[in-house]
């Protein structure tokens, strides 16, 4: 028979959210498949696991996927873990989990921990639903129109940033909701300094532009509360002739349309200059 896989939730800081059954499960396992094995061994140590440790992380080879596969198959148990909070959600374990499920192989939820719940717990904005859009890409037009999905959106958005990048979030985010969508910025949860603070967008952009960000954070955005009107996509070849009647340059105007129109930015460029 093969082994089973359990994927468990570990705490986002605090070792004391780390639940009973988890813990048994880090103990009774033969291996933890983990995303940084230094980050993970305090954690095993805590519970008292002695299981092997091999890594499994977003870059890993197949050849690292394969081996975790063939200990399943060969009948022993693996429990995957991240650095912090549920596997698989905005963290490595996704093709794993997908592998495992495709031949056979028994998996299994240790639920606990996620920054998703936690930051919507504490945010004052309603999570009855709510829509995910973890980390957005850092430029391009994939982030442009994930920001335009947030600003629309009928429900409350939840957002992963890294610190360094807090500021220009809320700066975007502000350029396409306005200053006043309520929202909230989370950091370092269940940790010594977590903090949470709520306000308009323009509240949260002052504050953290005058305080360095510390720790992963989370923004919560309220929803329009109103259903999502679809428009019509702008006609490429006059929004060209807009954004050069505005006075930017071509390639100014071509990346602009790129991003609103979602058209390659090859496609773009020969648009504008055919004009």
């Amino acid at each position: 028979m093969a082994g089973t896989l359990y994927v468990v939730a570990t705490p986002l800081g605090n070792l004391g959210d780390l639940s009973p059954r988890a813990a048994e499960t880090l103990k009774r396992v033969a291996v933890v498949a983990a995303e940084d094995t230094r980050h993970s061994k305090p954690l095993l140590n805590h519970a008292g696991s002695k299981a092997e440790l091999v890594s499994f992380h977003a870059h890993s080879s197949d050849r690292a996927l394969e081996r975790i596969l063939r200990i399943l198959q060969d009948g022993r148990d693996v429990a995957l873990i991240t650095d912090a909070g549920t596997p698989a959600i905005s963290d490595p374990g996704v093709e794993l989990v997908a592998a495992a499920r495709g031949r056979g192989i028994p998996i299994v939820t240790i639920p606990g921990p996620t920054a998703v719940a936690a930051s919507l717990a504490v945010s004052g904005i309603g999570g009855d639903r709510y829509v995910f859009l973890g980390f957005l890409p850092r430029k391009g037009s994939d982030r442009r129109r994930l920001l335009l999905t947030a600003a629309s959106s009928e429900w409350t958005v939840v957002m992963f940033e890294s610190p360094n990048r807090v500021t220009q979030l809320l700066a975007d985010l502000i350029d396409v909701c306005g200053a006043d969508r309520q929202a909230s910025v989370s950091r370092e949860l269940t940790k010594v300094f977590e903090e949470t603070r709520a306000g308009t967008l323009q509240d949260l952009s002052d504050h953290y532009a005058d305080a360095p960000v510390r720790g992963e954070v989370t923004v919560v955005l309220a929803g329009t509360g109103k259903p999502r009107v679809e428009e019509r996509p702008p006609d490429p070849a006059e929004r060209a002739k807009a954004l050069l009647g505005k006075g930017l340059s071509r390639k100014d105007a071509a990346d602009r349309l790129a991003e609103e129109t979602g058209i390659s930015r090859n496609t773009a460029y020969r648009l504008v200059n055919d004009l």
